[in-house]
């Protein structure tokens, strides 16, 4: 249950502002309306996190380029979901929704889409206009709705998908917070011993040749290489990193890394979910939208983030055209799960394939948490042992070297 700030009208035009509890969007301007008001915008209320809240990377949902980010997108869509559904015009319900946008970029994105749909272009044209804010998806979504004479609906849908990929968005970016802080800390106190401390130690330990011990020697020359060297380890750090991303950034290059990440322990699992219930959810919300099944195959395929398994709806394309069904095409790639296979079998046969789709998709969203709580329960106490065991070594390494020093003076 989630906290729902909403504006309205009354019956006398006034307006009222308050807040709800509602499982999600759509209850909660189904509760406005039941109070007799007519809502205008309906947001969630985010939970003040301190100092987590400033940490947050829920806006990579968008191109870092977009003038628009994740959260302000998914304000407009069901903001203007909930003028549409309640009989404005296209035109008014933007005029209205670019009036209540607060940031100038966006507001002016916005503005310029009003614009040409009062002109005379379609809104999906106009949407198109602004590929780096509007994806393939929404834009092949919106279309859809206009053909159709259902963009209220389609919103009100395209909505609740932008709700839902943001809640995961959170609870993923959320649950790195934590190891992200402790690798940063504890890297950080690792090199400050390293550089700062152990150095102090040397020369009580130079001249003492072989009756320093062996691990004391290892980390007083591992010691002196950092401090003589840190330049040439940072060069070499930052160039490794960038020929990564470079490579990381290549078709084949993300091709082979993707493939790696899906064969690593738990993580691979994780991903596997994730991208299964992004998979269900928009092939779900594109169906239900009307969007033709080969075309809304081909628009999943871009939204997929993970190569490998992209690759693997092309055959599932092919095996539609030879008139094979979802199904069956599925039963032969070894890319997807078999419970949602399972899943979407049943649903093909039972001609519920939306609904099924649907419901693999809040599975595997229950099976991402369980997934990233696991993954956490053993990842945390993981790295407090390698920090922890490391700063260890490093105290017991000068230790012993004391201890040998004063067995010689004495």
């Amino acid at each position: 249950m989630a906290t729902y700030f909403y504006q309205a009208t009354d019956t006398e035009g006034r307006i009222i502002e308050g807040d709800l509890d509602a499982p999600d969007y759509r209850v909660a301007v189904q509760k406005v309306r039941g109070l007799n008001y007519f809502p205008i915008k309906v947001t969630q209320e985010e939970p003040d996190n301190s100092f987590f809240k400033g940490l947050s990377l829920q806006d990579s949902l968008t191109s870092p380029f977009s003038k628009i980010s994740a959260k302000e997108l998914m304000s407009f869509t069901q903001q203007l979901a909930t003028l549409t559904s309640s009989k404005l015009t296209l035109d008014k319900s933007l005029s209205i929704t670019t009036r209540l946008t607060e940031k100038e970029k966006a507001r002016e994105t916005f503005q310029d889409i009003q614009k040409r749909v009062h002109g005379g272009s379609s809104f999906a044209d106009a949407l198109a206009a602004y590929p780096e804010v509007f994806s393939k998806m929404y834009v092949n979504i919106i279309r859809a709705g206009e053909l159709g004479g259902v963009l209220d609906s389609v919103l009100m849908r395209l909505g609740d998908f932008l709700e839902r990929v943001q809640d995961t968005k959170s609870k993923i970016v959320n649950a790195m917070i934590y190891p992200a802080i402790l690798i940063s800390f504890g890297g950080g106190a690792i090199l400050f011993l390293m550089i700062f401390v152990v150095p102090k130690f040397s020369s009580i330990f130079e001249d003492k040749g072989n009756a320093i011990p062996f691990v004391t020697m290892i980390l007083l020359n591992l010691s002196n290489f950092l401090v003589h060297n840190w330049w040439m380890i940072g060069a070499v750090s930052v160039f490794i990193l960038i020929a990564f991303i470079v490579y990381a950034k290549s078709p084949i290059g993300k091709y082979y890394w993707d493939k790696l990440v899906l064969k690593l322990p738990i993580f691979g699992d994780l991903v596997r979910k994730i991208e299964m219930s992004r998979f269900s959810r928009t092939m779900a919300t594109l169906l239900n939208s009307g969007v033709p099944v080969l075309q809304a195959l081909n628009v999943v395929q871009s939204v997929i983030n993970n190569r490998v398994i992209a690759t693997a709806i092309a055959p599932l394309q092919e095996g539609l055209k030879s008139g094979q069904g979802i199904s069956r095409s599925l039963q032969k790639a070894d890319t997807f799960p078999p419970l949602a296979v399972h899943m979407i079998v049943v649903g093909e046969e039972t001609g519920e394939l939306e609904d099924m789709l649907i419901k693999v998709a809040d599975t595997y969203d229950k099976e991402v948490d369980n997934a990233i709580r696991r993954a956490l329960a053993m990842l945390g106490p993981f790295l407090l042992l390698s920090v922890g065991g490391t700063v260890i070594f490093i105290v017991f390494s000068i230790f012993l070297g004391m201890f040998s020093v004063t067995d010689l003076i004495m």
